[in-house]
């Protein structure tokens, strides 16, 4: 069971009953969202094994036609899948290895947990990712490879094209996360400084049979953007790279050996990644096993059995965090002062991920910037609340979730002299609501859905 370590004291923070009750109510509904993406969970619910013949989601494998059964992957739920995996099919598999995250709690007898690096690559990661191409280099026509991909997997899964080193793929993974760029931009690039990620999994394990079990991090779910897609067909090209550098203003200050690969990618000079018309995509089954519809629900339904009228805004928000911040306060204005687009007591749930365009030297994440900005909009109203978390449990560079604010928290933080909108200037959410004491803590959840913003209104 995944809880809110500090649910209690968040509670307790609202200044008035109302607050108070409507905090419960947004903090239990996130919960829940986070226990429906549990990795175990899905997996076992997703999969079923009956003498040989395994199900998965409409497909079916008959286990006894194939010689060896390999599972490799990586994301921060990699582990969690792994343990489900083995869980469901013991002996029948012969070997594999995962990349986790360093630190992660899980114990497998089969599968190898490898600790790697993220958000940031290491050589863990890239010994570990190699070792994964052994396995699917040595895979033959009647074996069968497991695919376990969960967000995270990009920076846990590195393996640098050409004469790129882990620390030039370090240089520009920090430099893409801090501009502003979204997830997609992030791993077009990506996909093309790699050995490994935009199809070339799928491309060295052929003729093998690849089954993926993907829980999605990728608002939409697209399926080569996942982890980068090592086992899916890519959509982008070496131009496309080069022009999410340019468009943030990284191409001239990008590590040599990265310019040189995507110059001579769009040159042709060496290979693009395998597309869709590539055979070694005709044995590969794409399943995704969970994402954030799924955990938004939950946090839907959860509201809904309290008594709230709901509504699920949506599972694919983008944009800047503090401006979804601002959108987020104003429907729960709306809905305050006229009862639209839902009537009180209502529950609104936004899923998705945004994007903080790092430009102060302060400490945050996306989700403590929504609820930060959120609270500029939200003062004086009794009974309205935002909360946001991220479903991974580590919301940017920090060890929070996220955050929750009420129609007091820019009451409390002036009496405190705080001014939010310092703060903000400074990408400084993390250290107003540790004064505040009003961050959500989790520790890392061994799940990852993009993020999960509930509105109560009472």
């Amino acid at each position: 069971m995944i809880t809110i370590n500090n649910k209690e004291q968040l509670i307790k923070n609202g200044e008035t009953q109302l607050n108070q009750k409507a905090r419960a109510l947004a903090l239990k509904s996130l919960e829940f969202a986070l226990n429906a993406v549990d990795p175990k969970q899905i997996v076992k619910s997703k999969l079923s094994l009956k003498n040989s013949i395994l199900k998965v989601n409409g497909y079916t494998f008959d286990l006894k036609k194939f010689k060896n059964i390999y599972v490799v992957g990586g994301g921060k739920a990699s582990g969690s899948m792994a343990e489900a995996l083995e869980q469901i099919l013991g002996k029948h598999i012969t070997n594999g290895l995962v990349n986790i995250p360093h630190g992660s709690k899980h114990k497998t007898e089969i599968v190898k947990l490898h600790e790697a690096s993220h958000p940031i690559p290491d050589e863990a990661g890239v010994k570990g990712t190699r070792r994964m191409l052994e396995i699917a280099e040595q895979a033959k026509k009647d074996d069968l490879i497991i695919c376990l991909i969960s967000g995270g997997g990009s920076s846990l899964m590195p393996l640098p094209r050409g004469g790129i080193s882990i620390a030039d793929k370090r240089k520009i993974t920090e430099d893409l996360l801090k501009c502003g760029a979204t997830i997609n931009e992030i791993n077009t690039v990506r996909k093309h400084i790699s050995h490994f990620k935009g199809g070339w999994l799928a491309k060295k394990a052929y003729p093998a049979t690849i089954l993926n079990l993907i829980l999605s991090d990728v608002v939409g779910d697209p399926l080569d953007f996942i982890a980068s897609g090592p086992t899916v067909p890519d959509s982008t090209t070496f131009s496309d790279a080069i022009k999410v550098l340019k468009k943030y203003g990284l191409w001239d200050k990008a590590p040599a050996s990265i310019r040189k690969v995507l110059s001579d990618g769009e040159k042709a000079l060496i290979p693009e990644t395998p597309k869709a018309e590539d055979e070694a995509f005709k044995k590969a089954y794409n399943v995704v096993v969970g994402n954030n519809r799924s955990a938004s629900l939950a946090a839907c339904e959860h509201l809904k059995s309290a008594g709230l009228n709901t509504l699920l805004l949506t599972s694919t928000m983008e944009g800047e965090a503090r401006h979804v911040g601002v959108m987020l306060a104003s429907i729960a204005r709306e809905v305050f002062m006229s009862g639209n687009p839902v009537p009180k007591p209502a529950g609104i749930v936004a899923g998705g991920e945004t994007t903080v365009t790092v430009t102060g030297k302060g400490l945050g994440g996306r989700n403590q910037e929504i609820a930060l900005a959120a609270s500029l909009k939200l003062s004086s109203m009794n009974g309205v609340v935002v909360a946001s978390l991220s479903t991974d449990g580590v919301d940017g560079p920090t060890d929070a979730a996220g955050a929750i604010i009420d129609g007091k928290t820019l009451t409390r933080a002036v009496k405190m002299k705080l001014n939010p909108e310092e703060f903000l200037a400074e990408n400084d959410s993390y250290n107003f609501f540790s004064k505040l004491g009003d961050l959500i803590f989790t520790r890392p959840t061994g799940t990852n859905v993009n993020d999960v913003s509930v509105i109560v209104v009472l």
